[in-house]
């Protein structure tokens, strides 16, 4: 098994130093889902939240989430990111949530892209919690990742 790199010798967490590491062009996309009662969609697609516009809220708050993420999770560096894209799209009995993050760095923006769709679909769940009581968020996942000397 691999050795984990955010421990140390002594089996205590650690940030990776990545000052010797190469920048590189990085990006991410990631995809997650919640399940909806079919009234709620009905009241997504009809835009009759009091809240507001479920879909868009939604995406602003993973771009936000996406953004913050080193200030959620301890051992994630800050990145300078060059794109971070959540879309929401109505997909069957519930919302689809995809993401997509860009950066030029020397680690890896997958935690950005997941964490978007992490709270884009938290969003939904909390925008939408006062008419569906069986909500269920499921199969957050990260899709692909890459790395490159080229911007592509």
């Amino acid at each position: 098994m691999k050795k984990f790199s955010h421990i140390d010798s002594k089996g205590r967490a650690n940030m990776v130093d990545v000052a010797g590491k190469k920048h590189q062009y990085r990006s991410a996309s990631a995809e997650g889902f919640i399940r909806l009662q079919p009234e709620t969609i009905l009241l997504i697609k009809k835009n009759k939240f009091m809240k507001g516009d479920v879909l868009t809220i939604a995406e602003i708050a993973g771009i936000q989430a996406g953004k913050k993420t080193s200030e959620l999770i301890p051992l994630c560096h800050p990145l300078q990111i060059t794109k971070l894209d959540v879309k929401c799209e109505i997909a069957g009995n519930g919302v689809s949530v995809k993401s997509f993050a860009n950066c030029l760095g020397q680690t890896g923006i997958e935690m950005e892209a997941l964490t978007a769709v992490s709270i884009a679909l938290v969003t939904v769940y909390d925008m939408c919690k006062a008419v569906d009581k069986k909500m269920k968020i499921e199969s957050i996942k990260l899709l692909k990742k890459t790395k490159s000397d080229e911007y592509e």
